[in-house]
């Protein structure tokens, strides 16, 4: 969308490019809403590309009575594997049974539950299976469960996400700061550092998902905040594949909570999450040592092969800004989303909603619950039944390599001599979007596969601007590029001619 001058005036405006900002800003533009989605940094820097990267309904929150949550989670996963099946792919999840754990009774009833509240269509059932030597577990695990729930890029949903309200007309801003927020009557006006060459934005209504920084947009724009806010930090860590199985685990430790280890750009293992209201405040936020080497015990209380803090590849860490409930330890607060509508002094005045908490796996029925509140209830629900860009292609099945399969070859055909890993990649992350640049010569390669013509397409269609973007937002390529690497996309960025 071209950039609207002042004094343009949008319907509304969304602060905060997570994947709840995008959700709302994707959903209010496809109802016709002229639409301005602000971020101060990348897209998805924050939480929403450090989550645990799962579209699930939770099973451990049906141990805390959160059958809502659980049950509106459920529901959504194979809505999102239908509309983005190049970035949501079903995994199965095998939870062993451990003496330290839940009895096995009680975990039957909890998959059977999982199973049956959920409207569960192709995903396939729990079961109870034998693990004697299997996905490189101790000996002493013997026996477990297997149920199914779905893997998720989140940093690139969030991308798709801004890219499909931008092309419904959005206009979509980062690298720009929220400075203040204020009433003009039935118009807020919208300060801001960094853009729009000084002058303020302008807009009808805005919705304030800046995430962790929540807070600090409601100070801005004088809002008194109603309730108590809780961070809580979720760590993870990746290192060395621990084992060859395609499944994921499902990790109960001795103080009750629990973490996953979970199979991750094919050479690595995923473990996480931890949660922790201890140096949430700092900006970025960072795993502790404590909190790398609680992970590490927790996989080496299963796996034969034991991670140590030696061999943690990359770290990283994200904060939840979640409502206090009053629960004590943070693992037990709710992942449920609240709002807080603040519509001013009188019936003329401009309204602001607050959004707090929420997963990313409920974000599209946040953004419908969002407008609802609003007041906007044209044309909703199209967010279920519209694929995201490159996800206009049905499944051919469980399997991921099956579903890409006739993708990477359309691919393969139009850019020979890309490698399979590479053309493997594309297909993944951009879906049939990537068929937008293959070409016969993609350029030159950056590294790893990245060519010239990718690039080329993450900035002028994907908002990349850094090749911090690029490596660890728009793909996880950071895993495998060395320093001399970095610095010379670097330059290639800043200097592209």
């Amino acid at each position: 969308m071209a950039h609207m001058e002042p004094p343009f005036l949008y319907d509304l405006a969304v602060i905060g490019g997570g994947v709840n900002g995008a959700a709302i800003a994707r959903d209010a533009a496809g109802r016709g809403l002229s639409v301005l989605l602000l971020e101060r940094g990348d897209l998805a820097q924050g939480t929403s590309s450090a989550s645990t990267k799962l579209i699930h309904g939770g099973l451990r929150y049906l141990e805390h009575g959160e059958f809502s949550l659980v049950r509106e989670a459920l529901r959504e996963r194979e809505v999102l594997w239908r509309i983005a099946p190049h970035v949501v792919w079903p995994m199965r999840f095998v939870l062993p049974l451990v003496k330290e754990g839940r009895p096995a009774w009680m975990l039957r009833a909890g998959l059977w539950l999982y199973d049956h509240i959920g409207g569960r269509e192709a995903l396939p059932p729990a079961a109870r299976i034998d693990l004697a030597g299997e996905m490189g577990l101790r000996e002493k695990i013997r026996a477990g469960f297997e149920y199914s729930d779905c893997w998720v890029d989140d940093a690139r949903l969030v991308v798709l996400l801004a890219r499909d309200a931008a092309d419904r007309g959005a206009e979509v801003v980062t690298r720009c700061e929220v400075t203040r927020l204020a009433r003009e009557g039935s118009v807020w006006r919208i300060d801001t550092a960094g853009c729009n060459g000084g002058e303020p934005f302008r807009a009808a209504m805005v919705v304030n998902a800046a995430g962790p920084q929540v807070g600090q947009v409601m100070d801005r724009a004088q809002e008194t905040r109603s309730k108590l806010l809780r961070r809580v930090r979720g760590s993870h860590i990746v290192v060395p594949r621990l084992h060859d199985d395609p499944r994921a685990l499902f990790l109960q430790l001795p103080d009750g909570r629990i973490c996953f280890a979970i199979p991750y750009e094919h050479r690595y293992t995923l473990i996480g999450t931890t949660d922790s209201e201890e140096g949430a405040d700092a900006d970025p936020p960072r795993a502790s040592e404590a909190e790398i080497a609680y992970l590490c015990d927790a996989a080496a209380r299963y796996f034969r092969r034991a991670p140590t803090p030696a061999d943690v590849i990359w770290s990283f860490a994200g904060v939840r800004l979640l409502a206090d409930d009053g629960s004590g330890r943070p693992e037990a607060a709710t992942r449920g989303y609240q709002f807080e509508l603040d519509r001013g002094a009188d019936a003329h005045s401009a309204p602001l909603l607050t959004v707090l908490g929420g997963k990313i796996t409920t974000h599209r029925t946040l953004a419908e619950a969002a407008l609802e509140r609003l007041g906007i209830d044209a044309n909703a629900g199209w967010t279920a039944r519209a694929p995201l860009p490159g996800g206009d292609f049905e499944p051919d099945g469980r399997d991921e390599a099956d579903n890409l399969l006739p993708l990477e070859q359309e691919v393969a055909a139009i850019a020979r001599g890309l490698p399979p890993g590479t053309v493997h990649r594309l297909a993944r992350a951009y879906g049939t979007d990537a068929l937008r640049f293959a070409r016969a010569d993609m350029g030159r390669d950056l590294g790893h596969g990245l060519t010239e013509a990718e690039l080329d397409h993450l900035v002028t269609r994907e908002w990349a601007m850094t090749a911090q973007d690029v490596l660890w937002r728009r793909s996880k390529l950071g895993l495998r590029f060395d320093a001399a690497q970095v610095e010379a996309l670097e330059r290639r960025m800043t200097s592209p001619g």
